[in-house]
C-alpha cells in the first residue's frame, strides 16, 4: 500500500463559512485522482464537516467503486457520545454513511488522559475487539493525542489494538507537549505500525517564514514547501501511512507528484528541517491545527481556529498583515461571536487534542484584534 492516505477532514467546500456545504463535485474529481495513481486509503471521523465527510466519501468513493478497489478508516468519538449504550447506533449510523457494511480500519479517536479513562471505564476497547469479531472491521486501533508515558501505559495494556495514529511532524518531533519523536518510538517499541495525522500542523508547515522558504527552494526549487514536511514523515521507517487533509486539486496533484515514487529523506535535508524547525518555534504565537473539535458546542459559536489563525499570522509577518488581519477578523465577527465574548465555559479545551489554553488565548486575541 502506497503511503500516501486522502484524509477527509478539510475537504473543499462550497461556501468557506460553511464546512458542511461540501464541494462534492470536486471531491469525485480528487479521488478520481487519488485512486487512478494507484492510491487507496481514505480517512475520516463524525466530526468531519459534521458527518458530511463520511457522506461525502460515500458518494465520491463508496457509490462508484467496487469494495476492494479502497480502504475506509473511521472512529469512535466519544465526546460525540452520551453513553456507552449508544456505541452501537454511533457505529451503524457511520456504516450507513459511509455505504459500507464493513469498516477496514476503526478506531478510538483521539485519546489523552480524560479520554483514555473514559474509554477503560466505557468498554470502549471491548467495543472494537466485538466489531472485528463480528467481520464489520478488520483492524482496530486508536489516535493519540497526548504524552509518550501514557501511550506506553495504553499499549502495554491493550496489546490487542494493531495500530496507533499519531501527531507527528517536523516542528514537533522533539515539542516537550506533543512528543512526536517519544511517542514514534513507544509504538515502535511495542510493535505497532503508525498512521500519521497533522504531518504539516493544519497548514502550519505550508505557510512558513520567508527564511524558511529559502532554505527549501535554495535546495530543491522544484519542490513544494509542503512536500518537505510529508516527506519527513513518510520516511520514517515504522510509519505504514501520512494523512494529507487535501483541499484542493492543486494540493492532490503535488501530493501524488511526490509521494507517488517516495524518495526518502537525505541527512542533509534533516538538517535543513531542523534550521527550519527552530526559525517556525520561534515565530509560531497559538500552535493550534484548525481540527475544528473545538467550535461546534461552542455556545457564542465563536471563530477560535480562524482567528488564532489571523492572530499568528499578523505575528509571525508584523504590521504589514495588520489592516489584513483586521479586515478578516471584523469580516467574521459578523456571523460569529468576538474573541472577547468567550464565557469560558471550558467546553473548547475539553475537546482540543492539543491541550491549548483556548480560553487566556482567546483574551490574547481580543486584546490584539478588536
Amino acid at each position: 500500500m502506497k503511503k500516501l492516505g486522502f484524509g477527509l477532514m478539510r475537504l473543499p467546500q462550497l461556501d468557506p463559512n460553511d464546512n458542511t456545504a461540501i464541494d462534492l463535485e470536486t471531491v469525485k474529481g480528487m479521488a478520481d485522482r487519488f485512486m487512478e495513481a494507484g492510491f487507496t486509503y481514505f480517512d475520516t471521523a463524525a466530526p468531519y464537516h459534521r458527518g458530511n465527510s463520511e457522506i461525502a466519501f460515500r458518494e465520491a468513493v463508496a457509490k462508484r467503486y467496487p469494495r476492494d478497489a479502497y480502504t475506509i478508516t473511521d472512529k469512535l468519538t466519544l465526546f460525540m457520545i452520551q453513553r456507552k449504550e449508544d456505541f452501537p447506533a454511533f457505529f451503524a449510523a457511520q456504516l450507513e454513511r459511509l455505504g459500507v457494511e464493513y469498516m477496514d480500519y476503526y478506531w478510538l479517536h483521539a485519546l489523552g488522559e480524560s479520554t483514555y479513562r473514559q474509554a477503560e471505564e466505557w468498554g470502549a476497547f471491548d467495543f472494537l475487539q466485538q466489531r472485528k469479531a463480528e467481520g464489520k472491521v478488520k483492524h482496530i486501533g486508536f489516535s493519540f493525542h497526548d504524552k509518550a508515558a501514557l501511550l506506553e501505559e495504553i499499549l502495554t495494556r491493550h496489546p490487542e489494538m494493531e495500530y496507533v495514529q499519531l501527531q507527528l511532524n517536523y516542528l514537533d518531533w522533539e515539542d516537550a507537549t506533543v512528543e512526536s519523536r517519544k511517542c514514534y518510538e513507544a509504538a515502535t517499541r511495542h510493535g505497532k505500525p503508525v498512521i500519521v495525522m497533522e504531518p504539516i500542523k493544519g497548514g502550519t508547515l505550508v505557510n512558513v517564514p520567508e527564511e524558511v522558504k529559502a532554505l527549501f527552494t535554495d535546495y530543491a526549487p522544484e519542490r513544494s514547501i509542503a512536500s518537505w514536511a510529508i516527506r519527513f514523515a513518510a520516511s520514517l521507517p515504522n510509519v505504514m501511512m501520512v494523512l494529507s487533509g487535501m483541499s484542493d486539486e492543486a494540493q492532490m496533484a503535488d501530493n501524488i507528484g511526490y509521494m507517488k515514487h517516495l524518495e526518502p529523506m537525505k541527512e542533509e535535508e534533516l538538517a535543513i528541517l531542523e534550521k527550519a524547525r527552530q526559525i517556525i518555534q520561534g515565530k509560531i504565537a497559538i500552535p493550534c491545527t484548525a481540527c475544528r473539535y473545538c467550535v461546534d458546542d461552542c455556545p457564542r459559536k465563536i471563530a477560535i481556529p480562524d482567528y488564532f489563525s489571523i492572530y499568528n499570522n499578523l505575528k509571525q509577518f508584523g504590521p504589514k498583515q495588520g489592516i489584513v488581519a483586521y479586515t478578516y477578523y471584523g469580516n467574521l465577527t459578523q456571523s460569529h461571536g468576538k474573541a472577547s465574548e468567550c464565557i469560558k465555559c471550558g467546553k473548547c479545551e475539553s475537546h482540543c487534542p492539543q491541550h491549548l489554553s483556548i480560553r487566556a488565548y482567546l483574551e490574547t486575541v481580543a486584546a490584539e484584534l478588536e
